[in-house]
């Protein structure tokens, strides 16, 4: 069995979500990476290094220059040819092309999946998590989403992966770039730190969101994080957000500062390998799947915490 996994990076260097993914196909059969873009040679080169990668089919053309999927499709579908199954992490790029691609494919899209169980068979979560769903595809061709937090990442060297270019399926009209605003933030992107503090909305605000989780962050070497409640009440901005309709995130450890413990928000941190919460309402839901639960003012806990780290 044939894999050709979408090749997740910024231009330069090969996104974390990607190594995840390659471990998803590495269970299904050949692994073949497609690396799409302009001037894209330095990433196609680092995606060769990966282990356990057969081949590199890097398609660079100035239609690619951001990606659109109304491009990536076409041009997965024709490679789709050689190649019995299309994997791609679930990021914001993989869940908008592996729709398009299961569409023109005339297939059902397996989402967001959690274990590779057999060729045709694999787990993925329902109801914000709480219930897992062993599912069985009998599409002669699969377009698989992968949970990144779900598989370890593939290792970025000892592979010696083949090069290939691909023809390009140009421009399709349908859609043109017009332009993007990057948050610029130093910290660590959350969906590869080790240590995320995340805050809710009992911070109260923007700026007290900030006096509070900011500098313990930067103590711990941390990205911050926020709960959709405080997104919501604008105390931080939505790439912060984790949860179930945000990130989803499992970092070494995971503090969470006056979140309650929604569902929605449990669904996109419960994998985290220990789990630090910090909560005035000992009842809150938080607590029943935090290692270790601080019950108190978390503006006296988190000031205190953090003058003595």
């Amino acid at each position: 069995m044939k894999t050709l996994v979408w090749v997740e990076h910024d231009g330069q260097a090969v996104k974390d979500a990607t190594l995840s993914a390659v471990t998803a196909a590495s269970q299904l059969g050949e692994v073949h990476l497609l690396v799409v873009g302009q001037g894209v040679d330095g990433v196609a080169a680092a995606a060769a290094k990966i282990a356990g990668v057969g081949k590199v089919h890097v398609a660079d053309d100035a239609a690619f220059a951001h990606a659109l999927a109304e491009n990536v499709a076409p041009l997965i579908v024709e490679l789709m040819a050689s190649h019995d199954a299309f994997v791609a992490p679930s990021t914001t790029h993989g869940k908008n092309i592996a729709p398009r691609v299961a569409a023109l494919l005339d297939v059902m899209q397996i989402s967001d999946i959690l274990s590779v169980e057999s060729e045709d068979t694999f787990t993925r979560p329902i109801y914000a998590g709480n219930a897992i769903a062993t599912v069985q595809s009998t599409d002669a061709k699969k377009v698989i989403t992968v949970r990144g937090t779900a598989f370890a990442k593939a290792a970025t060297e000892g592979g010696s992966g083949e090069i290939e270019a691909v023809a390009s399926t140009g421009d399709k009209g349908l859609s043109t770039f017009a332009g993007s605003e990057i948050a610029k933030n130093e910290r660590p992107e959350l969906t590869s730190a080790k240590i995320i503090v995340s805050g809710g909305r009992a911070l109260a605000s923007s700026d007290q969101f900030h006096a509070m989780i900011d500098p313990l962050a930067d103590k711990l070497g941390a990205g911050v994080g926020a709960s959709r409640a405080a997104v919501d009440a604008g105390y931080a901005p939505n790439d912060y957000q984790v949860g179930q309709t945000g990130k989803i995130v499992a970092p070494e450890v995971y503090v969470a500062v006056g979140i309650s413990g929604a569902i929605q928000h449990l669904a996109g941190m419960k994998d985290s390998k220990v789990i630090i919460a910090i909560n005035k309402d000992e009842d809150a839901p938080i607590f029943q799947v935090a290692d270790i639960g601080l019950v108190g003012d978390l503006f006296k806990i988190v000031p205190e915490l953090t003058a003595k780290l």
